[in-house]
């Protein structure tokens, strides 16, 4: 006899949907659970949670060490003017500056949490 004419096969596969009907409207109400205390949390403290730890990364790994390929410069001074250098715009991270510190981000890292 073949395996799907076995006697009371139908009977046992109902009951097999049944019970995996349950169980999935269980895992539904948990996660509906789960989701309800989940938005309880602001998002401004969660973005404070993940935006803290990144506004104090260091930009250049490398930076204060003799090694730094952002520590070189260049410059030149036409006449009387007052010389310029590429130092000027790379000392701020050359220095170890934080993400936080960078200039323009300076202004704007106080607006984020964290």
């Amino acid at each position: 006899m073949a395996r799907h004419a076995v006697p009371g096969g139908s009977a046992r596969r109902t009951l097999l949907n049944a019970g995996l009907a349950v169980s999935m409207a269980g895992a539904a109400l948990g996660l509906a659970g789960a989701g309800a205390q989940a938005s309880e949390v602001s998002v401004p403290d969660a973005l404070a949670g993940t935006l803290g730890p990144v506004k104090a990364l260091q930009v250049d790994p490398l930076a204060n060490t003799g090694v730094d390929p952002l520590d070189n410069g260049v410059g030149t001074s036409l006449g009387d003017f007052k010389p310029l250098s590429t130092t000027a715009v790379t000392d701020t991270v050359t220095k170890g500056a934080k993400i936080g510190e960078l200039p323009g981000v300076a202004l704007l890292s106080p607006l984020l949490p964290g």
